[in-house]
């Protein structure tokens, strides 16, 4: 008998219980069906992290874009008009004193009322000692870094996603195998309140019937406020208002199948290792410190370009007609630095320093990439063990509370032979779904494991 049928049956058992105990039940309301790919597809349309990865994305593009530009001719215009409320110049050539008879001196700039000017300036690097290729170099490596990391986030949210889908479904499971089983509690309650009116028992035993049927009502109110837990944590995600849901997870089929969207990687991911986002992330680091150190070192190395100012100016009285100056220069330049004061070699320490720290960072990474791999492998074997183990105890438990219930409605077994075959049944059932919802994860998990930061004792490791 499947898990599935067992549940159906406790349920049916529930349905037969006395009318309090109906009034205290939740059954599930009619609602929106929801599966896994379709709680994935509104995580990824509403989730933060991907918009900031996504955003990062961007960012990168455009410091690809603004190192380019360096090499790149760069040419800067300017408009500007002066006017000389009071000047030093302000007649300075009206007579000859010291200057001769004035004249020739009225078209010279000093001391104008009005001065327009149009400027044009015009600059392009000829070599830079390598600085803008290692800058380049920078910029390449840090958009496929963020790429990397818009695919590690994809592949965090949608463990996330799945676990919390899960999650929720396995208190769903909780709640109704609680709830049945304070079903059957009830009924056998029932049971003896009769055979007590009947005088086959004593007061000890109804007393004894009602007092474990009553401890049973906290479980399945803590397993209620659980299920209302998983199901705000999965709404959270999933950006859902508090709108019924019924989740379409699979949770109680035999052989219990992965998931679609994680069976071919799970394959893959079983048959042979594959490489981690992680490491590659921590290799790109690496990669671009590397690069820093060379930006640092082209410091030291001279720089040439070449600059051009072309520039129109005119003094009329009052706008530009036709007298109109123009100036024009082009050059030619270098500079290198003599003595910075050590600066140069500070930041160079510092670059490799870095360097040192990102090579040390790798290293740890691929270690504790290999440990992560291994432990979600473990996982998966252990919970497909699980799993395979709880199959035929649930028949057992089933049969053993059979047995008990028609024992003691014959008045052959006791309230504790049966108090104790309804908690073995109860732990069955419960121990069935616990594994179906640990295989599912560590299926997850596995088939996602190439992409996701890895994680060792619960804590992320970037």
């Amino acid at each position: 008998m499947s898990s599935r049928i067992v549940l159906c049956s406790l349920a049916a058992m529930f349905l037969a219980g006395d009318p309090p105990l109906l009034a205290q039940a939740t059954p599930p309301q009619p609602g929106r069906i929801l599966t896994l790919n379709e709680a994935l597809a509104l995580a990824e349309a509403q989730s933060e992290q991907v918009a900031m990865a996504r955003a990062g994305i961007t960012r990168a593009a455009g410091g690809e874009l603004l190192v380019r530009s360096e090499r790149r001719p760069q040419l800067s215009g300017s408009v500007s008009y002066d006017r000389a409320l009071a000047s030093e110049f302000s007649g300075l050539f009206d007579n000859a004193d010291g200057f001769g008879s004035g004249e020739g001196f009225d078209d010279l700039p000093f001391g104008r009322a009005n001065t327009y000017r149009l400027n044009l300036s015009f600059s392009q690097s000829l070599y830079t000692g390598g600085r803008l290729a290692a800058q380049e170099r920078q910029a390449q490596l840090a958009s496929a870094n963020a790429s990397l990391g818009l695919k590690t986030t994809r592949a965090q949210l949608t463990f996330d996603v799945a676990r919390a889908f899960y999650d929720a479904a396995l208190a769903d499971r909780f709640v109704a195998i609680a709830e049945a089983t304070l079903a059957q509690a009830g009924q056998a309650f029932e049971q003896t309140r009769a055979q007590r009116e009947a005088g086959r028992v004593s007061e000890f035993e109804l007393l004894r019937s009602q007092v474990a049927r009553d401890t049973l009502q906290p479980q399945v109110i803590r397993q209620r406020a659980n299920r209302d837990v998983a199901y705000m944590r999965l709404r959270q995600l999933l950006d859902l208002p508090a709108e019924a849901v019924q989740l379409a997870a699979n949770l109680d089929d035999d052989p219990l199948p992965p998931e679609a969207l994680f069976a071919v990687p799970l394959a893959r991911a079983e048959v042979a290792g594959a490489g981690r986002a992680a490491i590659d992330e921590a290799r790109l680091l690496v990669q671009i410190r590397e690069a820093a150190v060379d930006v640092v070192r082209a410091q030291r190395k001279p720089t040439f370009s070449v600059t051009s100012a072309y520039g129109n100016v005119a003094y009329p009285t009052w706008f530009p007609t036709g007298d109109i100056r123009t100036n024009w220069t082009v050059s030619v330049g270098g500079s290198v630095p003599l003595f910075t004061g050590g600066r140069i070699a500070a930041q160079e320490t510092v670059a490799r320093a870095d360097v040192d720290e990102g090579r040390a960072q790798l290293q740890l990474t691929q270690e504790l990439a290999l440990l992560d791999a291994e432990s979600a492998r473990r996982d998966l074997t252990a919970a497909t063990a699980a799993w395979e183990a709880t199959g035929g105890t649930i028949q057992q438990a089933q049969r053993a509370y059979e047995i008990a219930e028609l024992r003691f409605s014959e008045g052959v077994g006791t309230q504790l032979e049966l108090s104790d075959a309804r908690l073995l049944l109860q732990q069955a059932l419960a121990n069935r779904v616990q594994a179906a919802r640990d295989l599912q994860v560590s299926r997850a998990r596995l088939a996602l494991l190439p992409d996701l930061p890895f994680t060792i004792s619960g804590v992320p490791q970037r």
